[in-house]
């Protein structure tokens, strides 16, 4: 009875990686974990991307405390011109 009781207080997270929602367990996530739960390749950054359309690239190992409305993704691109 007491492990039900914790499923129903349980919080679902979700993760937005390039338009697609990922379902977490826990309100915090790691880089490394957005990368994996994404499929985001090793060579790109990852990048958070917030509501006013700022962006910053996260460090390996960053803990990330999910909030409504975020979003992750690769960074842009840019080559010479």
């Amino acid at each position: 009875m007491e492990h039900e009781e914790h499923h129903q207080g349980e919080q679902k997270y979700f993760v937005n990686i390039e338009g697609t929602d990922y379902p977490w367990h826990e309100e915090d996530i790691l880089t490394e974990e957005i990368r994996k739960l994404g499929n985001l390749p090793q060579d790109l950054p990852v990048v958070e991307e917030f509501p006013d359309g700022t962006e910053i690239t996260l460090r390996a190992g960053e803990v990330v405390h999910l909030k409504p409305g975020h979003r992750f993704g690769r960074a842009p691109k840019f080559k010479r011109g």
